[in-house]
Parts: C-alpha cells; structure tokens; sequence
C-alpha cells in the first residue's frame, strides 16, 4: 500500500511487485489496462495488499476511488483479495459496503504463556542458524518474551532475529534467558520499549 491511497501509485507499486517497468508516466487508463495484462499474463492467484489502513491518510474521495480500484481489480480478474493491516484497515474497509459483505475480518491474536507459544518458540529453536542449543521454549524464557513484546507476532520474530544475531556477534552462539535481560540488549521497534519499561518497573517493586 502506497503512503496515501493515490491510484498512480497504487498501479506504481504494483509494477515494482511484478519486475515491470513503471507506467507513472501514461494515463490512468493506459496504465489500468497494461497491469491487468500483467496480472493476467502470469496467471496471478491472489492479491496482498499490507498496510491497507494507510488509505485513511488521504481524502474521502481519494479513499473511494482507492477503494473501487481494488473491487475493479478482484472483480476483473477474479482472484482473492486479502488487505492486512491494523485494526484501522478493518475500519477503512468498512467505508465500501460492497467491499464490506465480500471480507471476513481476522485477526491474530496476542500470543499467551500456554502450548501454542511453547511450541512456537520451540520450533524457531529448531531452525535458529546458532551451533549451541537454545531453550527459547522455556517458562522463564517465555514470560521474559511476552513482557518485552506484549505478545505481538511481529515483535516476537524481530526480538528472535537480535537476540540471535547478538549470539552470533558475542560468540554465545545460542539464547537463553540473559539475552534478553543484557543490558545492552538493542530492542529492534521502538514500541517495545513500553513492555521492557513495564517489565522493568515490576521486577524493581
């Protein structure tokens, strides 16, 4: 999804995802037309769209001609459509009525100290690039995660990838609790900070 919801760019975005050279230059008519050729030619299945809440940057009117490009699209070639995003996108879809009865809303939920975290983080372990075995599905371990990352499925990974990358740079080659309790220890998105404050102030009382 462009930062606004312009349909220039929309199409602009969608030639970079296809390797296509960009048609910013042609009319919007020539340009619907060559990337539908393109999705055609192939054979696309489905189309992604991430980021779909940043449609309501823009205007009322730019937000319904956005949103009637994507019908258009799903309707003329027939193909899934899925739009990720914040809760926020749920809202913006919502402002198509058409578009409204053909979406079932999903939503991942926050991940909680029970099996399916267990065997998550179990698995990560099991393909970590690290040469000592890592507990990552441990209690304390599993707790100490969910208080850094408040159990978001994107932090969780992105916490993963520094503590390793970390393992690898210190020669621990493996995590385990003190990963995530060094203090030099680099949160890789700026709002985990608020769980490592609250985790934090907790140990402190």
């Amino acid at each position: 999804m462009p930062a606004q919801p312009d349909e220039d760019q929309f199409y602009d975005e969608l030639f970079r995802a296809l390797g296509a050279p960009s048609r910013s230059g042609d009319r919007i008519a020539g340009t619907r037309r060559h990337c539908r050729e393109l999705l055609r030619a192939i054979v696309t299945r489905m189309l992604i769209i991430d980021e779909v809440h940043a449609m309501l940057a823009g205007t009322y009117r730019q937000q319904r001609i956005f949103l009637n490009t994507i019908r258009f699209l799903a309707n003329d070639l027939r193909m899934p459509l899925v739009c990720a995003g914040t809760d926020e996108a749920r809202q913006a879809i919502l402002t198509d009525t058409q578009l409204a009865e053909r979406f079932d809303a999903l939503e991942l939920p926050r991940w909680r100290d029970d099996e399916a975290l267990r065997w998550l983080l179990a698995s990560f372990a099991a393909i970590l690039p690290l040469r000592r075995p890592s507990a990552l599905d441990s209690a304390a371990l599993r707790k100490r995660m969910l208080a850094v990352t408040d159990g978001v499925t994107n932090r969780v990974f992105r916490l993963i990838e520094v503590v390793a990358a970390n393992a690898i740079k210190n020669g621990s080659e493996r995590i385990d609790l003190s990963s995530l309790e060094a203090e030099d220890l680099v949160l890789p998105l700026v709002s985990m900070t608020r769980g490592m404050h609250r985790s934090l102030g907790r140990r402190a009382a």
